[in-house]
């Protein structure tokens, strides 16, 4: 699933444009198909075809895993959820077997919603808090200092890694980077958010910030056969890496299971909890 610097870097192409396509900026739909209707969340598809016609795409950006495209007079968000993708090309070429969306816009370009496995979900509505709502602060919001981080961390008494995931909690952060995080704060992802010092939520602090902006400035990471053009995961420091040596002490890194999901972690630099031992 992408998670935030992923996202990002979607959103900024979408925004910005590349060598192969324009950017989105100013574009006026001039028509829509729903190619499989469980992938559009809101409204039906009748609506959504007639409500979005006409409409220009005013802004691009990013709430927690979601893109938000501010249109004239609605919001199209969009989660990519595991498999999902957005993609501009041209209007001529082959719907491929996998789109589920498409919008034509103007001067001949496409903007599709492609996604393989059918969880990504797209919803057109006047409000894009109708959506957003429930999702926590932006884990890079300057406006999240340490010390309110430290006060969420001392309200909850959860392990630490799936608190991290929680989309109410922060919103953006994943398997991925919550094990990157984790392991470059030094903090066992089984540890409670109430049981670290003051100085180890700063650490903890500090570390979202280096992780996330790393990925954003990597293009995210291209693990997943659907993903292409990030390089963060080249620099993986446990994510992956089991069995291979810690980059920070030459312990190998292990692989365990936290809340159901896959979780790497060097043993020596992130020690056990007392709390998680039997």
């Amino acid at each position: 699933m992408p998670e935030l610097p992923e996202v990002q870097t979607i959103a900024s192409i979408l925004r910005q444009g590349s060598r192969e396509q324009p950017s989105l900026l100013g574009k006026q739909v001039a028509g829509a198909r729903v190619l499989w209707e469980r992938s559009l969340a809101e409204p039906e598809p009748e609506e959504f075809a007639q409500r979005i016609v006409g409409q220009r795409v005013e802004e691009i950006t990013r709430r927690g895993k979601f893109i938000v495209i501010a249109l004239s007079k609605d919001y199209l968000l969009f989660h990519l959820r595991m498999s999902g993708d957005l993609m501009v090309e041209r209007e001529a070429a082959p719907l491929l077997p996998h789109h589920r969306l498409t919008l034509n816009l103007e001067g001949g370009w496409r903007l599709a919603f492609n996604d393989p496995r059918k969880f990504g979900r797209a919803w057109l509505v006047r409000d894009a808090q109708l959506v957003l709502s429930g999702l926590g602060p932006e884990p890079l919001d300057e406006r999240l200092t340490p010390i309110e981080l430290f006060d969420k961390l001392q309200k909850r008494r959860r392990r630490l890694k799936p608190l991290l995931m929680d989309q109410s909690f922060l919103a953006g952060i994943g398997n991925i980077y919550a094990d990157e995080i984790l392991h470059a704060a030094r903090l066992h992802p089984l540890r409670l958010s109430d049981s670290l010092t003051y100085a180890e939520a700063e650490r903890l602090w500090h570390s979202i910030r280096q992780v996330l902006n790393e990925g954003i400035q990597r293009n995210g990471a291209s693990i997943d056969w659907v993903y292409r053009g990030g390089g963060f995961q080249n620099y993986f420091r446990v994510y992956q890496r089991t069995g291979q040596p810690c980059y920070v002490c030459g312990a190998p890194v292990q692989r365990i299971i936290v809340a159901q999901r896959g979780t790497h972690l060097c043993p020596v630099c992130q020690p056990m909890p007392a709390e998680a031992v039997d």
